[in-house]
């Protein structure tokens, strides 16, 4: 049976910026309290992602990108050792809102497999805050990308 944690955010800013942070890996360092990828956002390419969730042990794997469609979803899917056993599919996306200047970030995981439930009992909270904590900072970072280019418009005008 799978299980599902969903968690969304909007943000002041086009479906194009969100996603230009989004899959600008080589950042997520200066910005992303949640995971780190190594990879590229392509379809069929394997990533390798850290996961730290607040109050959590990090946890390293290599999931499959199935998804990348540009300015609206990017999915992984991953296993814990072999398929079946504790399988994630991971998927943000990007809906426009107001005509698309701005965008709700939709951060989910699907978990299927036999352990899923065993294992999201001990890590289903941790995880989400982990998904929450990412989506505020996408936020703040995003936000504050586009003032700074507001600012340096107006001042150059």
């Amino acid at each position: 049976m799978a299980r599902e944690i969903t968690t969304s955010i909007e943000i002041d800013a086009p479906p194009e910026r969100v996603w230009d942070t989004l899959v600008d890996f080589d950042t997520y360092d200066e910005w992303n309290p949640f995971m780190r990828i190594a990879g590229r956002a392509n379809v069929g390419a394997t990533l390798v992602v850290h996961l730290r969730p607040p109050g959590g042990r990090e946890s390293v794997f290599e999931p499959d990108v199935t998804k990348c469609e540009k300015h609206r979803e990017f999915r992984w899917l991953g296993h814990l050792f072999v398929p079946g056993l504790f399988d994630g599919e991971h998927q943000f996306r990007l809906e426009p809102l107001d005509g698309g200047t701005k965008t709700r970030f939709v951060h989910a995981e699907t978990f299927s497999g036999i352990l899923a439930g065993l294992v999201l009992r001990f890590i289903g909270d941790k995880t989400k805050a982990g998904f929450e904590a990412m989506n505020e900072a996408l936020k703040v970072r995003v936000e504050s990308l586009v003032a700074a280019e507001e600012r340096e418009e107006a001042e150059s005008a």
